[in-house]
């Protein structure tokens, strides 16, 4: 459901998310850093930061999904690395560790505007089949 895949929720548009890509193996986006993103330290929050890295695993999920399903996410894990300030771009790469019937695993590496690792997100997607109606 690729095409499902490329309509975002409005979150992601609040947030100024632009995906640049969507494939069944791997998504990129960008996401620029403004005031209203920012923690007291004028960076990135690190709730901004996992917010993109959770859409694009969700974005990744959809994008391999059947009809009559849907996707929630059940882990997230980051390890923060840099920060990334007011006005530079985070660029993330969502890429599949693992599409399994029941729960993908994906993992997204985010990078700041002069490529160094900001942080890397893995997460686990359920895959949710609606039930039939008697």
């Amino acid at each position: 459901m690729i095409e499902d895949a490329k309509i975002q929720p409005p979150y992601s548009q609040f947030m100024n998310m632009k995906i640049t890509h969507v494939s069944e193996e791997r998504l990129t986006a960008e996401m620029l850093v403004t005031e209203q993103l920012s923690n007291r330290n004028g960076v990135l929050h690190g709730g901004a930061l996992m917010s993109l890295a959770d859409n694009l695993g969700g974005t990744a999920a959809t994008a391999n999904l059947r009809p009559g399903q849907a996707t929630t996410t059940v882990e997230s894990k980051t390890n923060f690395f840099a920060a990334i300030p007011i006005g530079d771009i985070a660029r993330a790469e969502c890429t599949a560790l693992h599409r399994g019937r029941t729960t993908m695993v994906w993992q997204t590496r985010v990078t700041r505007g002069d490529g160094k690792l900001a942080a890397m997100v893995t997460q686990t997607q359920l895959v949710l089949t609606a039930k039939a109606e008697k």
